[in-house]
């Protein structure tokens, strides 16, 4: 059975419309060196699926132009696409901040060795996969091993100048709940994260994004497989707070994916739910050239739910990091 399936029936979630676009989300590419249980994107080692030269070259024309302040590079494992630094290098140049999504064990891979180098160099901020501060539950979600390997990512990031008192190198963790749960409270668990990673490992970072998982691809596969898809998504309709509306992330975010298609964020992406801009089926980065996207309708399906439940749920972590959440289905 399909996990995305029951999510592409008509929705009752509220309409929503797109505000000023400022950041642009690319995938670049679903190759990667984990194979985690929570990855909404089926990534892993196997995947050849990896953005080319000419769709890169696109980007940066778009980058150009000067409307998107933020790149966001995900995947995947975005720094195994080989031209994942021309691009990093090139937004630079143009001043527009970057943010890499790094599972942390990349760093350690043969032939990554200087990736922390040059991330500091060029000053990205890291956002950093991080389950749990405990080794069993990480290595439980993630594989035997990549704990200690993503303990010694965050040192290298440390030992570059990530999370210092100037600033200037942001560090960031992403914390994803083991099972058909909501996250925590963020703030309350952002405490704990920072006080047993320094008091145990010496680490240091600035925020916890605590994130929903999603109940599409791989999450999803696991929630139908063993019953329990549509008790989550109960719970998600359940936790609905109308107060996220105004800061889910697709209304300031277009999502890129491999082969520089558009969508509104990377979840509809995975769903193959295109963008809706000027009445294109299926639009291209190379239609966003000087198309103003402002009011344009986003597209919606239940699963946007878990982007509303709780306290939210966004790429930037919690929308409301106060909200308390239901912790079971």
């Amino acid at each position: 059975m399909h996990a995305t399936l029951p999510l592409l029936e008509d929705t009752d979630f509220p309409p929503l419309t797109r505000s000023k676009l400022s950041t642009l989300q690319v995938n670049l590419g679903y190759l990667c060196n984990q194979q985690c249980q929570h990855c909404h994107v089926n990534a892993g080692p196997k995947r050849q699926e990896i953005m080319p030269l000419d769709i890169i070259e696109s980007i940066i024309r778009i980058l150009e132009q000067g409307q998107i302040k933020t790149l966001d590079l995900t995947g995947g494992a975005p720094e195994m696409n080989p031209h994942f630094r021309y691009l990093v290098a090139s937004a630079r140049t143009l001043g527009v901040h970057v943010i890499d999504r790094c599972n942390l064990t990349i760093l350690n891979e043969p032939g990554y060795e200087n990736l922390a180098d040059f991330l500091a160099y060029h000053e990205v901020e890291v956002i950093a996969s991080m389950p749990c501060y405990m080794e069993d539950n990480v290595d439980r979600q993630r594989g035997k091993g990549t704990f200690l390997r993503s303990i010694q990512g965050l040192q290298q990031l440390n030992n570059q100048g990530y999370s210092q008192a100037d600033g200037r190198l942001k560090l960031n963790l992403v914390y994803n709940p083991q099972g058909p749960v909501l996250p925590p409270n963020q703030n309350t668990l952002e405490s704990d994260y920072k006080e047993h990673l320094e008091s145990d490992f010496g680490i240091t970072f600035n925020q916890l994004f605590t994130l929903s998982n999603m109940p599409i691809k791989r999450f999803g596969s696991m929630l139908v497989s063993t019953g329990q898809f549509d008790s989550y998504m109960q719970l998600l309709r359940a936790a609905y707070q109308p107060e996220n509306l105004a800061n889910v992330m697709c209304r300031s975010l277009i999502s890129v994916d491999w082969q520089g298609y558009l969508y509104d964020c990377d979840f509809n992406q995975m769903l193959e739910l295109p963008l809706l801009l000027n009445g294109k089926q299926r639009p291209h980065i190379r239609n966003l050239d000087s198309v103003n996207t402002d009011g344009n309708p986003i597209v919606i399906k239940d699963h946007c739910y878990g982007c509303t439940a709780g306290q939210g749920s966004s790429c930037g972590g919690a929308l409301q990091p106060e909200v308390p959440v239901i912790h079971k289905p």
